[in-house]
């Protein structure tokens, strides 16, 4: 289990529209040049994130997309969903019918793999990833090796 492009795209994205939108609307041309990603791609992804609420358009000279809420507002499990990335690490897809209509002796390992990412993911905003990035301290939300919420900072 992998996250695919898709997810990964659509989150590099996010994080570079964040960083430079206090100047105004910012263009997938623009993205797509820093960061390496086929314009037709971005055009699909901002596409499903603008439906998803997660970005708005402005169209005309100086248009391009801007977040529709602020960063802080915006989780990386809501961008991945937006783009239809399934974060899922069964066989089944939850359904419980892994093997011949059955549920697989692993099935529970995986489904709380799922509860495990799902919860990470929806706790970190686009606002960490954005200070991870810059090099600024991040606070750990909490440290799912354990069951304690950390009050520690990491250094980016």
């Amino acid at each position: 289990m992998r996250l695919t492009t898709k997810g990964r795209f659509a989150v590099t994205a996010m994080v570079d529209l964040s960083m430079r939108q206090t100047r105004g609307p910012v263009t997938l041309a623009a993205i797509s040049e820093r960061q390496h990603i086929s314009l037709s791609y971005l055009e699909q992804l901002f596409g499903k994130l603008r439906r998803a609420k997660l970005v708005t358009s402005v169209r005309g000279p100086g248009g391009g997309y801007c977040l529709a809420r602020p960063t802080g507002g915006i989780s990386v499990a809501q961008i991945i969903t937006a783009v239809d990335e399934p974060i899922d690490a069964t066989q089944c897809g939850g359904k419980e019918n892994c093997i011949d209509d059955r549920r697989c002796v692993t099935h529970d390992l995986w489904a709380t793999l799922n509860e495990k990412m799902n919860d990470y993911l929806n706790s970190v905003s686009l606002a960490d990833v954005v200070s991870h990035g810059q090099g600024k301290q991040v606070q750990v939300i909490k440290d799912f090796r354990s069951k304690e919420t950390t009050p520690e900072k990491v250094a980016a």
